[in-house]
């Protein structure tokens, strides 16, 4: 991961429609990652280019796989 000093910001109307692909949540920017609001998912930003797959997302600390993560957080995840 890059320094956090050197992260481009997403542009706030860009960043209002963009959704976590697992909770459906928003998602806010945090230096080179959007994290989303439920769960916190972290995403990866790389060259200015937002990877918003859910096979690329780092887990929140004290989740050790997807699998936990569904579990966890299943009554916030659509159907």
């Amino acid at each position: 991961m890059r320094d956090m000093s050197d992260a481009t910001p997403i542009d706030a109307d860009v960043l209002s429609v963009f959704r976590c692909p697992l909770t459906r949540s928003g998602l806010t920017q945090q230096g080179n990652e959007l994290v989303a609001e439920v769960g916190g998912l972290r995403y990866p930003i790389n060259d200015g280019i937002p990877i918003l797959l859910i096979d690329e997302a780092t887990l929140p600390d004290g989740i050790s796989s997807l699998d936990e993560f569904k579990q966890k957080f299943a009554h916030q995840i659509p159907g």
